[in-house]
């Protein structure tokens, strides 16, 4: 695209509005790749980076990508534990860092006798050498060989630690397309008219793929340091963004802002609102099509690749509440013995005919994720069902069941009618333990308005849920709080809630 476009912006940084056009971009990955070329990393080697959003970080993925390296992107919120596992884990031979994380960077590369080179942006870390001093001294021409290289990133670590998902490296020539710009390409027809919008942080799957898969056709992609609701709103319309990719936690928090401030922005210009990552509620993504209009895309997928299941927005309004149908893999729910459950009923997503994955040095992770009667399905962990129609709906993570009584009670469904309520900004809904139940259904809440959170709100919330779910899957007690567990992509971290409880208990 540096040639096609080479004064296009490729990246436009929301909070700065520093520009990046795609010659700079270019020529930065090429001089960054020379610079790892010279450190002697090779096709199929290893490099990791932590950094925040910030125009480098693409300078870093690009590199890697047309070198025929594997790339793993480090959360920043990581504790020097958490990140130090995955340096090792992975194996790099590279690692680069963000002065903002230096404290960290030092700890975890400290006596990483694999690690040839580490880099360091901004300023002087001990023990790194300037990334800056480094790329400017290296020649902005591409490698005399150039293969596709391949992200390798990790899961959350909802239980133990994360995992590292390592895809097969065919190292094609430079400029084959992978399968997810394939699929963006098919889907949400991107071109260089297209504006992106990634209001999440780039080292999440979604935000690096998708961002990396638009500037191959050319387009130009806003990157938010930091989410906001109302500065999203006010760069889709400075910008004219045509897609963007959300998280339903974004589209809750626009909808909560006053009236007249999402009124006071216009959104015409977006053709495609991609979301995915957590089920949507189904009063919220009615709301959202009614503002925004029918250009909602849901899909969902992991990480590993194995599936990807889609709707549009007149689909959805036919099926509200579905994640769509198979458009890579096809789907089986299975019930705890492993055996194939009918259409309706409820059991744990299983999926075939998709790619091959690993859990990179986990061979006990990787075989829990196989199909227990060895007929080659793969499983991400989600419980759901197929209808008579092949739609697939979402029920929860097998990982957050609550077990009370003997029933399984998943919690999204309440979580997701609590999260409409007009004085809860966010919401979580998991299991406690309870000495005569084994566990009960607790449930813990931001209140819009801090003043309401008491006794009285909690009965409110609990009576609310009684009276649109059975009464075994509301809450029995509500606390509160002033913020909830969050991963930067919204992700709600559950696993920190659940352990505080159980320590107290």
């Amino acid at each position: 695209m540096a040639e096609r476009f080479p004064d296009k912006a490729a990246v436009i940084m929301g909070g700065t509005g520093r520009v990046v056009t795609f010659k700079e971009l270019d020529e930065a990955s090429n001089r960054l790749a020379q610079v790892l070329h010279e450190a002697g990393l090779r096709p199929g080697e290893h490099i990791a980076f932590m950094l925040e959003n910030r125009w480098e970080f693409f300078a870093v993925a690009w590199a890697a990508q047309r070198s025929g390296l594997y790339y793993t992107a480090i959360s920043t919120r990581l504790t020097a534990d958490e990140a130090g596992y995955i340096v090792e884990n992975c194996e790099a031979k590279a690692f680069i860092a963000s002065a903002a994380v230096s404290a960290i960077a030092q700890e975890i590369t400290t006596g990483n006798e694999k690690l040839v080179l580490k880099l360091a942006l901004d300023e002087a870390v001990p023990g790194f050498d300037s990334y800056e001093d480094a790329v400017a001294a290296a020649p902005a021409v591409p490698l005399e060989q150039q293969y596709e290289g391949a992200d390798m990133l990790y899961s959350s670590g909802t239980t133990g630690r994360p995992k590292g998902i390592k895809p097969a490296l065919a190292l094609s020539p430079w400029g084959t397309l992978p399968t997810v710009s394939v699929m963006v390409q098919l889907l949400f027809a991107p071109d260089e008219t297209s504006v992106y919008l990634s209001p999440a942080p780039l080292y999440h799957a979604a935000p690096l793929r998708y961002t990396m898969a638009f500037h191959r056709f050319g387009s130009t992609v806003v990157v938010m340091e930091k989410f906001d609701p109302e500065q999203a709103l006010a760069l889709v319309q400075e910008h004219g963004v045509t897609h963007s990719q959300w998280v339903p936690t974004m589209f809750i928090r626009m909808l909560k802002l006053p009236k007249e401030v999402r009124d006071s922005y216009d959104v015409s210009s977006i053709k495609f609102a991609v979301h995915a990552a957590a089920p949507c509620p189904v009063p919220v993504k009615q709301q959202m099509i009614e503002w925004f209009g029918p250009v909602l895309h849901e899909y969902y997928a992991g990480t590993e690749g194995n599936c990807f299941i889609y709707t549009d927005s007149p689909t959805w309004l036919a099926h509200p509440g579905t994640v769509g149908r198979p458009v890579l893999g096809e789907v089986h729910v299975l019930n705890e013995e492993g055996d194939e459950l009918p259409a309706g009923e409820t059991g744990l997503l299983y999926f075939g005919q998709g790619p091959e994955f690993e859990y990179h040095g986990d061979p006990d992770k990787t075989a829990s994720s196989r199909d227990p009667k060895g007929r080659g399905w793969t499983t991400l962990g989600d419980i759901g069902y197929v209808d008579a129609e092949g739609f697939v709906y979402l029920t929860d993570r097998q990982s957050h069941m609550i077990i009370s009584g003997g029933v399984n009670i998943y919690p999204q469904e309440a979580e997701n009618l609590l999260a409409v309520h007009p004085k809860v900004a966010d919401v979580a809904v998991f299991g406690v333990p309870d000495p005569e139940m084994g566990e009960q259904v607790k449930a813990v809440v931001q209140p819009t308005s801090p003043e309401d959170a008491g006794e009285e709100l909690a009965a409110e919330l609990i009576a609310y849920c009684r009276d649109n779910l059975a009464h075994y899957k509301c809450p029995r007690s509500v606390d509160f709080r002033e913020e909830l567990p969050r991963h930067p992509t919204g992700k709600l971290l559950k696993r920190v809630l659940r352990d505080e409880y159980a320590a107290k208990a």
